[in-house]
């Protein structure tokens, strides 16, 4: 596990004689002070420093007021700069600067250049041609004239902290270090620089040190969360178990009110190998704080990992019964339980046990209709999970996935007319939705209705977006909507579009086909796309049918007959359309007497073709 690193953020202003520049680089305005910990989760906790904004965090608005002298007599413990005498000139440094705010960089720079060589001892010049060099990134150059402005004016806090902030850039932790250690030193009172120190120390890996300057910060601010919860993660790092266990217990004898703390202290113990230690700490929780949402979910949690399942889910089930525990909580907890395929296959008995409390516990909460919803879709009851994904709809319409398994379910169940009802009403919410226009052209064809299919499926198409497959859907459905209406010519027209979309739509190649051999065109055409669709589904009776019947239009009577009768034997009820096919190409083959008893066996089982009657009366082909 690799330490968390800090790139430190420090501040900075600048003063040009009479005329003060704000210069905040990141964070020393109240309530912007957030060291960036890197690299790893250890310092994950963000140190919550902005409590211990000092006044040296101020604009100093008063550096340059009435340009007295410094306070001799004040302590240089948290004091605050003071103004240098006026040594300088402020037009050109205000040239400089407008040169900068333009965009004039190099310009900008050559007029600092010539400032300071014009005033070598003010260190605001100095100071302002270090920050531009650092906006380009030359820190280098910058390091060398801000130690100039430091070197003129050491008392001044802001240079010295853009110093350790130009090191930092510069990737020169050490140096930084060095100038933290003693801002630190001279301003003991100031807490935020002590935090700035140890994240410094975590940067190049001295553990130890940055244990103590927190140290320093909770004798001086007390015990906090942050602070010993920062110094656990350390010494879990160092693998230090002992002090760690005492930072945490340090923190609940500081708070023994906050559960929450005995919680962190009990998964310690669980991640550390020590079950019995967190049971302990556990049980202590249920009596301090007995309506806390999360307690049994962490009993659950132990008895699972101690191989205790039947005291684990009756753990669970009294979590999930607790009404304080929001559902999006219980639900990411059941799933780090369960994995998917144990909830819908080994575990599904105790997935819907609490679904139910989940039900029972929020009543009016729309989420978990969705989910017992879900539960009854993989157990293949379809008109409970309808039911049930209905009662979420009551509850927030607003969903659109439960409309959209709703529509699914109603196809499933052949409720065509609720289908077109709610498929409608879908797209009156979601307009920009295709899928309820492709629900509502399948319950219009279903219906007999073609020709009201075609308006959703047209326009529905036209709201597709990188979604080939479902685009393949909507033209595959107007190829049959047309087709059904004799519109033989755009139905093709159709199909070729949706093999465009998606070339392997086994169900596209066999209607495509068998409708081209119907019309008696392009057979050689229809022979590919057919025997391409039982390629794709070699068990399908119904391509099997229709390659066998391409193949008898193209006088390919054997191989008709060898692929009709698979059909016949892969069919669990076969149609009269394929019993009338098997009879034509017996006849082919000079069984006529076979050929008959399969006509007969086709019109018993239903309505054949407009030419079966003639067949069985005439005994012979008619076509």
């Amino acid at each position: 596990m690799k330490i968390l690193k800090n790139n430190v953020i420090s501040v900075f202003l600048f003063t040009v004689l009479g005329i003060c520049f704000p210069v905040c680089i990141q964070a020393y305005i109240p309530g912007m002070v957030e060291p960036l910990w890197l690299d790893s989760p250890l310092l994950s906790i963000g140190l919550a420093h902005t409590n211990h904004i000092s006044k040296d965090r101020r604009f100093l608005a008063d550096y340059n007021e009435n340009h007295q002298d410094r306070n001799k007599n004040k302590s240089t413990h948290d004091q605050e700069p003071q103004p240098l005498k006026k040594i300088g000139n402020n037009g050109i440094l205000i040239n400089a600067k407008k040169e900068a705010l333009i965009g004039n960089v190099t310009g900008a720079l050559e007029i600092f250049r010539r400032y300071i060589d014009r005033y070598p001892s003010d260190p605001v010049g100095y100071f302002e041609a270090g920050r531009l060099e650092a906006t380009q990134k030359n820190y280098s150059e910058a390091i060398a004239l801000t130690k100039h402005a430091v070197a003129l004016d050491p008392g001044n806090i802001w240079f010295t902290l853009f110093l350790a902030e130009l090191y930092q850039m510069a990737g020169n932790i050490t140096d930084a270090v060095s100038i933290y250690e003693k801002i630190v030193a001279e301003n003991p009172g100031n807490l935020d620089y002590f935090y700035q120190l140890a994240a410094l120390y975590l940067q190049v890996e001295k553990y130890n040190d940055a244990i103590r300057i927190y140290n320093k910060i909770e004798e001086n601010a007390g015990v906090s969360e942050d602070i010993s919860l920062q110094k656990e993660k350390i010494y879990l790092h160092q693998n230090d178990l002992k002090d760690a266990e005492n930072e945490l217990k340090k923190l609940i004898t500081a708070f023994p009110g906050e559960s929450r703390y005995y919680s962190i202290l009990a998964e310690f113990y669980m991640s550390n190998s020590m079950p019995d230690k967190a049971l302990e700490i556990y049980k202590q929780i249920s009596v301090i704080d007995p309506d806390n949402a999360y307690i049994h979910m962490s009993m659950a949690d132990y008895y699972r990992k101690t191989g205790n399942k039947l005291k684990a889910f009756e753990e669970l089930k009294l979590g999930f019964a607790n009404p304080n525990l929001d559902v999006d909580a219980k639900i990411n907890i059941m799933l780090s339980f369960y994995t998917v395929n144990q909830i819908y296959n080994d575990l599904r008995g105790e997935a819907f046990t609490l679904a139910e409390i989940l039900i029972n516990t929020h009543p009016k909460d729309p989420r978990v209709y969705s989910i017992y919803g879900d539960l009854l879709t993989q157990d293949q009851k379809f008109p409970e999970a309808r039911e049930t994904f209905l009662k979420a709809l009551t509850l927030d319409s607003s969903r659109y996935a439960i409309w959209e398994q709703i529509l699914r379910l109603d196809i499933q169940l052949g409720f065509y007319e609720h289908l077109l009802t709610y498929s409608q009403r879908a797209n009156e919410l979601f307009p920009e939705q295709p899928l309820p226009f492709l629900f509502a052209g399948i319950g219009y064809m279903q219906l007999k209705q073609n020709a009201e299919a075609l308006v959703p499926l047209l326009a529905g198409a036209k709201l597709v977006v990188d979604n080939n497959d479902l685009l393949a859907q909507f033209y595959m459905y107007q190829g049959d909507a047309l087709h059904a209406l004799n519109r033989e010519t755009e139905s093709f027209t159709a199909y070729e579009r949706s093999l465009q979309a998606k070339e392997d739509n086994a169900y596209v190649l066999n209607n495509y086909a068998y409708y081209l051999s119907l019309e008696g065109k392009e057979l050689d055409k229809a022979e590919k796309m057919a025997k391409k669709a039982v390629t794709l589904e070699p068990e399908n009776a119904s391509f099997q049918d229709t390659y066998g019947w391409v193949l008898y239009k193209q006088g390919k009577f054997d191989n008709a007959r060898e692929w009709v009768s698979k059909a016949l034997q892969n069919k669990e009820e076969t149609s009269a359309e394929v019993l009338e096919h098997y009879g034509d190409i017996l006849y082919q083959l000079g069984d006529k007497a076979l050929a008959l008893d399969y006509w007969m066996q086709a019109k018993k089982k239903g309505k054949g073709s407009e030419w079966l009657d003639k067949k069985i009366a005439e005994k012979k082909l008619v076509e």
